[in-house]
């Protein structure tokens, strides 16, 4: 285990940038001084629902948090919620969750943790699953639990509170999702708990749940929440708007080269590691606009990669998008003959099969937009006009989608 290290001064700088709010911050500095006078290390809990198979920029940022504070020495616990992903976190829905079965849990909770261990030292790391403590519990147990919330607290919630304005059905399971992170909080004796600002009020139940229970309440350290690459809504991979943290290295730079620029900011300051003196000689006016947004790539790139691959990620770029050349390496997009007839595709199922699009609907936006074209070689490429009308495809074409997207078709051979 790493020895803790620095003032506490020097500790709080580090754990304030790219924070959106630290609650109390008076009781983190008391806790980090008494870690540090005593070398005991802090608890820090961060609990990842294992609700979808990948991680994105936006929902690494505690990740990131959380390995900060390992840096420093202090101990990291993460929980995966496999109970608690069967309920879904309600923060920020304005509809109930679909349930997900056991399989597709574990599924997705082994593929986070693949994608976990790009951030966090899981070699240091403490790793529980909520279903140990859950799955034991009695409905007596249950009962007892839920008696330390009323229904008032949980209609505090400004989600719950619009849902129910609206005439939107609010799940009795959902109401008792806060008190179950909480409860986490209880057993493992949670100094800190990481999250974004959605999470507040559960990390707060989490407090005055382990008050209740004897035990020194939690602080919380939240990250605020990241707009997607629409630069309004928030980094979904449903809304197609994300950077995913395992995607290719090209796809990872072409897509960050998309942020709009009233956001850069922000991604400097909450995606990548830049020093703020050099964030802010980029943000200045002493920089050219695009200069800063290909060191803000690169610096996104090798957060999760290395130097040398956001080296090639940039070049590529440029050689694709400057000198308008194809990329020398593209994925290959198998096309079942199950959706080819004579020869030809729906270009809807096409980016489905893809994976750029989320829906029919996102799809046919795209082509709509003239997004999509189709061809043998970069001065072939004709754009896609009709969602509604099937295209003839080819082994070998080019599929370009968006201005960063390639990809290879094969096709079976249905001579």
């Amino acid at each position: 285990m790493s020895k803790l290290t620095g003032t506490v001064d020097e500790q709080l700088k580090r754990l304030r940038r790219g924070a959106a709010d630290i609650v109390p911050e008076e009781e983190l500095k008391d806790m980090l001084k008494q870690s540090l006078d005593k070398q005991q290390p802090l608890r820090v809990k961060l609990g990842l629902d294992p609700t979808a198979p990948d991680i994105h920029v936006g929902n690494a940022l505690p990740l990131h948090k959380m390995r900060r504070f390992q840096d420093l020495g202090h101990h990291a616990v993460l929980i995966i919620g496999d109970f608690t992903a069967t309920v879904g976190d309600p923060s920020g829905q304005n509809e109930m969750r679909p349930t997900l079965s056991h399989e597709e849990i574990a599924e997705h909770a082994q593929t986070y943790l693949d994608q976990v261990g790009k951030i966090v030292d899981l070699d240091e790391a403490e790793i529980v699953r909520n279903s140990k403590w859950f799955n034991e519990m009695t409905f007596e147990d249950m009962l007892e639990l839920s008696a330390r919330l009323t229904v008032a607290r949980c209609l505090e919630r400004d989600d719950f509170r619009k849902r129910l304005d609206e005439g939107r059905t609010v799940g009795l399971h959902e109401l008792m999702y806060p008190l179950m992170q909480a409860y986490d909080s209880v057993k493992i004796k949670s100094d800190v708990e990481l999250g974004g600002t959605d999470q507040i009020f559960n990390i707060m139940l989490g407090r005055e749940l382990q008050r209740q229970m004897g035990q020194r309440p939690q602080v919380a350290v939240t990250n605020p929440l990241l707009e997607g690459l629409d630069g309004s809504a928030k980094m979904s991979k449903s809304k197609g708007n994300y950077i995913g943290i395992s995607e290719p290295a090209d796809q990872m730079f072409g897509k960050a080269m998309s942020i709009p620029d009233h956001l850069m900011e922000k991604y400097f300051i909450l995606a990548t590691d830049l020093p703020m003196d050099r964030i802010r000689h980029l943000l200045s006016d002493e920089v050219h606009p695009r200069k800063a947004k290909g060191e803000l790539a690169s610096a996104i790139v090798k957060r999760y990669y290395d130097e040398e691959t956001a080296c090639q990620a940039a070049a590529q770029f440029d050689k694709v998008f400057k000198d308008r050349e194809l990329p020398d390496e593209m994925p290959e997009l198998e096309v079942p003959a199950g959706e080819i007839e004579g020869g030809e595709v729906w270009p809807v199922k096409l980016l489905r099969l893809a994976d750029v699009a989320q829906s029919n609907s996102q799809a046919r936006r795209l082509i709509s937009q003239g997004g999509v074209s189709i061809g043998q070689d970069a001065d072939s490429l004709d754009v896609i006009e009709d969602a509604n009308t099937d295209i003839e495809i080819k082994d070998g074409e080019i599929l370009k989608v968006g201005k960063k997207r390639f990809f290879r078709l094969r096709t079976p051979d249905i001579s």
